[in-house]
């Protein structure tokens, strides 16, 4: 798990556990974690799961990984776009 500066990450894991009708505990039997309090501060987004653990909960939530969170996802693709552009333009500057 990757702690993030204390900032939240927005994300759907609750809705998408919510959904299949899941505890946070039974998904952290499922994983095979330690204990539910994982789940928990994955979903109130103080910690980023591992990208095992992601492909893992997309596969039991029956959703696509970036589904569970979409909002990062937007915003990531808006700076690495941005970062491309200003790439690319300078490729054909330089």
């Amino acid at each position: 798990m990757k702690h993030i500066d204390q900032k939240k990450v927005h994300n759907s894991l609750r809705k998408y556990r919510k959904a299949r009708g899941l505890t946070q505990k039974e998904v952290s039997l499922i994983l095979g974690l330690k204990s539910e309090g994982i789940v928990s501060r994955w979903e109130i987004g103080h910690y980023l799961p591992k990208t095992v653990n992601v492909l893992k909960m997309a596969v039991l939530y029956r959703t696509m990984a970036d589904a569970l969170f979409i909002d990062l996802r937007k915003a990531l693709q808006k700076d690495v776009l941005k970062a491309e552009e200003e790439i690319l333009k300078n490729r054909q500057y330089g």
